[in-house]
């Protein structure tokens, strides 16, 4: 049977849509739902208990009804952050237009059951690659700003705080107090958690929660919570519960802290290490300079050692003798041959002399020519003689000029 169509012209009353609404309800017929609980009104006197079930991994959330019976017969009565199972049919209240479950059954999820799923969520992020060590990130050495998402007025926060600050007291940190469990803890932490990863000071992110029980812990092993950490840019401590507990936010994490107080001491240095650190760096830094400029002084002080240095004129003062030796062979050199230059120029005046006609005339003889061949022979050879004679003592005259040039120069 097909649906009549509705237009502007012919609408359906508040009461048939209603109707309808509550029919196509009703056709779903009984359900089993898991949530965990985020409120339970049942007050005495009434036989209706109101409960408000939530979804851990989205923000959904339906409303409860059970008979008061219901809850009174439980040995463990319901409370809110329990995760439970339940059993009902869904009702739609036409009278206010609202949708409920009415329950007949609930049961609290044990322990075990809570453990094998958190191992197998473990399993399937592992499968991910959220556990990588390689995809983990360094933590500063120093960060500007520390963001720190924790409970208010928790041991937790006070244990980060003073360990963080007697290590360094210029630690600043960004505080944002959360719910760390029951229903709304994995919201208000991912929030948290994304502002402060969008924050441009805030260098790194610490998770701090005090010990507690597997229930307790449970936000911090959430699906969503656990993704919300892996997709931070920023590096993200966790530091909850004690040493045995291991919630699977320390494995998505970049560093696990076994403790808030260990995470305390572990995101800034310590100051008093830190200056005794500059110190052992400075005296390694002042003994290093010290033996180099002993190193170089000694290199300095046996180049200064060497005759070169030592008495840099000595080299000159011997090059000027010899150069004075030198001057004083080339001046004997050149009197000596002066002098023999000067004996031959005399030795060639006295043959001329003695060749000449003055000296034959000046012994009382004459030359007489005779005319013919032999008088011109004879004549011709003393002509030859006499020029010669003169010839030699015009070049030892020009060589004699020469050397004394010379010497006069080279004074």
């Amino acid at each position: 049977m097909s649906t009549p169509t509705t237009t502007a012209e012919n609408p359906w009353p508040v009461r048939t849509v209603a109707r309808k609404i509550g029919d196509w309800i009703g056709r779903l017929g009984e359900v089993w739902i898991e949530g965990q609980l985020t409120q339970v009104i049942a007050r005495r006197g009434t036989s209706t208990a109101f409960l408000t079930l939530r979804d851990p991994a989205a923000d959904v959330s339906l409303t409860l009804t059970c008979p008061m019976r219901l809850l009174q017969a439980l040995e463990h009565k319901p409370a809110d952050g329990d995760r439970v199972v339940v059993h009902g049919r869904p009702s739609f209240w036409a009278g206010r237009g609202t949708l409920s479950i009415r329950v007949d059954e609930i049961r609290a999820v044990g322990i075990g059951e809570l453990l094998a799923r958190i191992e197998r969520l473990r399993k399937l992020l592992g499968a991910e690659g959220l556990f990588d060590p390689r995809r983990k990130q360094r933590l500063p050495v120093l960060p500007r700003r520390i963001g720190l998402i924790t409970g208010r007025a928790s041991a937790a926060e006070r244990d980060v705080l003073s360990n963080a600050h007697a290590r360094w007291p210029q630690a600043r940190f960004e505080i944002h107090n959360v719910a760390v469990q029951g229903p709304n803890a994995v919201p208000q932490i991912s929030r948290a958690l994304s502002t402060l990863d969008m924050s441009e000071d805030v260098d790194v992110i610490v998770l701090a929660r005090g010990g507690g029980s597997v229930e307790d812990l449970l936000p911090f092993s959430d699906e969503a919570l656990c993704r919300a950490v892996a997709r931070c840019r920023t590096p993200v401590v966790s530091a909850v519960g004690h040493e045995p507990d291991s919630p699977l936010c320390d494995q998505v994490a970049d560093l696990r802290c076994s403790t808030p107080t260990d995470a305390g001491k572990t995101i800034v240095p310590d100051m008093a290490e830190q200056v005794r650190a500059l110190g052992i760096l400075r005296e390694r830094a002042r003994r290093a300079l010290a033996g180099w400029v002993d190193r170089e002084r000694k290199l300095l002080e046996a180049l200064r050692s060497r005759p070169a240095l030592a008495d840099p004129y000595a080299g000159l003062r011997r090059r000027g003798e010899e150069i004075t030796g030198l001057r004083m062979r080339g001046r004997q050199a050149i009197l000596t041959r002066l002098g023999a230059e000067r004996t031959q120029q005399a030795n060639l005046r006295a043959q001329l002399s003695t060749l000449g006609p003055a000296a034959t005339m000046a012994r009382g003889y004459a030359i007489v020519g005779v005319l013919g061949a032999s008088e011109q022979t004879v004549l011709r050879s003393v002509a030859e003689v006499t020029e010669g004679a003169e010839l030699r003592i015009r070049l030892a005259d020009g060589a004699l000029r020469a050397v004394v040039n010379e010497v006069k120069k080279t004074e």
